[in-house]
């Protein structure tokens, strides 16, 4: 039976979306109906899709309620390929734009707007940036995976870092050797995780800190996508790893530069443990109809 899908797109430093509202949990796309819409030569074109459906209407909703009842809306998001993820820092963002703009919730400056994910409920706020999102708690994953890319001569420890989602970080000498690297090519992880991982290379800038900001750039592989110009739990993840690796006197406040642009990226402690919070823009760019066979 074809789906007449009126659709937005949206974007994050260059990290872009299909957006669809769907509160009841009516409209169920296949794994290969979302990648044909994320497809770049025959669908709109996106690094995932966001489906904007109530907490209630979805099995997955029930912990994000059972959470925190405030959660009323669910992020139910999906890479390129059609398989699910737990959660997408840039995506949050528009994401909280989208409802916004379309009146389906409010955000006044200075409150907070909670979202299901995957990876749990995320606290939103409004902030000169556009949006910061709390993404919890992190942790280290522990061990040093061997990482091969095409085009970097030898294979590189990675460290594991999880905010969320798994993200494995890869430090490089240089920024030759940072542009140098082939990402149309899957890195190779050895041992590879069992659900697989986005890969950040990162380089840091000089200096690293000013006026006790860190800087850093980093391109990123993720998993189920590719290449993509931005990822916001991964530039966290790089953030978490440089600060880990620099040792104590690390500051907690980082500029990541990514292929898209730049966000923020804030580490802080809470009564439950270090949290790590994610700040940048959010834009919708256009809006459309399609229908599915």
């Amino acid at each position: 039976m074809a789906i007449d899908l009126h659709f937005t797109k949206g974007q994050g430093t260059g990290n872009d979306f299909v957006l669809f509202a769907d509160p009841e949990g009516a409209i169920s796309l296949s794994p290969e109906q979302i990648a044909s819409l994320c497809d770049r030569n025959f669908g709109i074109g996106a690094n995932g899709l966001i489906r904007a459906v109530k907490s209630a209407n979805l099995p997955e909703g029930a912990a994000s309620l059972a959470e925190d009842d405030a959660a009323e809306w669910f992020m139910d998001y999906h890479n390129a390929d059609g398989s699910p993820a737990e959660m997408c820092g840039n995506g949050i963002r528009v994401f909280v734009k989208y409802l916004l703009e379309n009146g389906l919730a409010e955000l006044e400056q200075g409150d907070t707007f909670v979202v299901g994910t995957r990876a749990g409920v995320i606290d939103v706020q409004r902030n000169l940036t556009g949006f910061q999102a709390d993404l919890g708690r992190w942790r280290l994953d522990g061990g040093e995976p061997l990482v091969r890319a095409k085009n970097l001569q030898v294979a590189r420890p990675g460290l594991g870092v999880n905010v969320g989602n798994p993200h494995v970080v890869v430090a490089l000498a240089d920024e030759e050797e940072l542009e140098s690297a082939d990402l149309t090519f899957i890195p190779q992880l050895d041992p590879q995780p069992p659900e697989g991982a986005n890969v950040e290379f990162v380089v840091p800038l000089e200096p690293l800190v000013r006026n006790g900001v860190g800087h850093i750039r980093m391109r990123v592989h993720e998993r189920g996508s590719g290449e993509t110009l931005s990822c916001g739990t991964g530039a966290a993840a790089a953030a978490l790893a440089i600060r880990y690796w620099a040792g104590a006197g690390a500051p907690n406040q980082w500029r990541v530069e990514v292929p898209g642009g730049a966000v923020g990226v804030r580490m802080y402690a809470t009564e439950d443990g270090e949290h790590v919070a994610l700040s940048g823009p959010a834009e919708l760019v256009f809006e459309g109809d399609v229908t599915l066979v």
